[in-house]
């Protein structure tokens, strides 16, 4: 086991990305259980000096004193728009047991690597008529994809810098005031944005070799990304190597170890289930569960220690995560052949 003083330093050696740069408004990070947003703190926006910027927090739906500063400015975790792909026998780079976001629209499929997503966290994308963007939390272990289309009109993602519950807060650009949006909650945070929702997109988590033996016609995300980065190098395997958490979270339950993955699973009216592989025991290879009338079909993986979407009711969306950030966004959760899960009142 890691000690804490490990995760500390890499703590440590996370903020100092951006040594020099200093927040005019520093964020409490106490463990403290939080108290309801007072009107007093729903400001208008947080400014920060040096390289930060501001963002609209008028009619934030969570408490504005616990956004925290991950660390790197605005755009200092710069996404991709329109990346450069390549076919699989190019992807030299990649190796088998290398993970990847794969995505099938309208039988076109493409892999976003998390070598890539490690150092990007969002890359924006177009599918045909569909605009996309395939995102990836490191601190959460959290990918989805979303359909750019959204109540606000079509947007373009950023990585704001910021971090609710450990969470990334994308932001969006193109309009006048830019919005916060919560990867784990799939809906705006902030500012016009606040309480829109967005779309999940059918995606999966799993193998380099798995995705393009499944899908051999997939294109893949090149490294030639036009940013210097050293794409073999994993900036998280410290934080990924113990169990704890680099930034306190609220609520929390203990059903499931922290950084336990998950599938997470939802449905339009709230109604949200947790998947994972150390409740379903040795035995089966496929779950067929139901959240309320709509009906799922998962295809468990062990050999890529991996779940599946292969049947579901048009109206659920899902999305991996780690346990801690799965639970902290969607509290009212059940667990999948958990008795006791249901309990969470």
């Amino acid at each position: 086991m890691v000690k804490l003083s490990r995760a500390n330093q890499f703590r440590l050696s996370y903020v100092a990305i951006i040594a020099g740069a200093s927040v005019a408004i520093l964020l409490a990070e106490s463990r403290k259980p939080s108290q309801p947003t007072t009107p007093e703190l729903n400001l208008k926006s947080v400014q920060f000096s040096g390289p930060l910027q501001s963002f609209d927090l008028r009619q934030s739906t969570i408490p504005v004193q616990e956004i925290r500063s991950g660390g790197p400015p605005k755009d200092g975790i710069p996404a991709l728009s329109n990346p450069l792909l390549i076919e699989p026998n190019a992807a030299l780079y990649l190796n088998d047991n290398d993970r990847v976001v794969g995505v099938v629209i309208q039988e076109e499929s493409r892999a976003y690597p998390l070598k890539i997503l490690n150092h990007h966290e969002i890359i924006n994308d177009r599918i045909g008529e569909t605009p996309i963007v395939v995102t990836y939390c490191p601190l959460c272990d959290s990918a989805a994809v979303f359909d750019r289309r959204t109540p606000l009109g079509e947007r373009e993602f950023g990585v704001s810098g910021l971090l609710y519950n450990s969470n990334v807060l994308m932001y969006d650009r193109g309009g006048q005031t830019e919005s916060l949006w919560s990867q784990v909650k799939a809906q705006g945070v902030t500012g016009p944005a606040a309480g829109q929702k967005l779309k999940a997109l059918p995606m999966e988590l799993t193998t380099w070799s798995d995705w393009r033996t499944r899908n051999p016609q997939t294109k893949v995300v090149s490294d030639q990304t036009g940013h210097r980065r050293n794409y073999q190098t994993n900036p998280y395997a410290n934080y990924f190597a113990t169990p704890r958490l680099m930034f306190p979270v609220t609520p929390s339950k203990d059903w499931l170890p922290a950084k336990t993955p998950v599938l997470g699973v939802w449905t339009q009216n709230g109604q949200a289930r947790a998947y994972s592989i150390a409740q379903l025991g040795e035995g089966g290879k496929v779950i067929r569960d139901s959240l309320g009338e709509a009906s799922i079909v998962i295809q468990v993986d062990r050999k890529t220690n991996s779940l599946r979407v292969i049947e579901s009711a048009p109206s659920l969306q899902w999305m991996n995560s780690f346990w801690f950030a799965w639970y902290a966004m969607h509290p009212h959760t059940d667990v999948f052949n958990k008795p006791f899960a249901g309990d969470n009142r």
